[in-house]
């Protein structure tokens, strides 16, 4: 795919979680961390005959959600604050804009950020384009995060 083929994505945009019924989540779109991250407290480990799962629950929009996923690993990541956490990894679809793929995605305690989802850049990879210079270019709906304006 050619850079004029990719969907260009602003500095923050609207993303969805469909499977665990989260629909628009706004995200920071962070060319600058690695890996992808949500707002979300673990609330247990699940061995199935088919792998590993992870359940855990996101409050959102003064709603608890709870969701299963597939437990890819528990990595030691480097946080905006140069501290390294050990945190769980799940594998599910994420929506931008008009494109769905399976990302890896950690969950963390993002309680003190102002956006309950952050985009790292092996999601965006290959898929978009970011321009720093603009909010809100794919998303449907204009909102703003926790302490932001749209």
């Amino acid at each position: 795919m050619s850079n004029t083929d990719k969907e260009i994505l602003g500095w923050r945009e609207m993303v969805g979680l469909p499977e665990l019924g989260l629909d628009e989540i706004p995200a920071k779109i962070d060319t600058g961390a690695r890996t992808s991250s949500l707002h979300a407290e673990v609330l247990e480990e699940i061995e199935r005959e088919d792998g590993r799962y992870v359940r855990f629950a996101v409050d959102w929009d003064g709603v608890r959600h709870e969701g299963v996923a597939i437990h890819v690993d528990v990595r030691g990541i480097t946080s905006s604050n140069g501290e390294t956490q050990k945190r769980y990894v799940i594998k599910t679809p994420l929506k931008i804009g008009s494109q769905l793929f399976k990302a890896e995605i950690s969950l963390a305690d993002r309680s003190d950020m102002k956006f309950p989802m952050l985009i790292g850049r092996t999601a965006l990879r290959r898929r978009f384009l970011v321009d720093s210079g603009n909010s809100w270019l794919t998303s449907s709906r204009r909102r703003g995060a926790k302490g932001t304006k749209p």
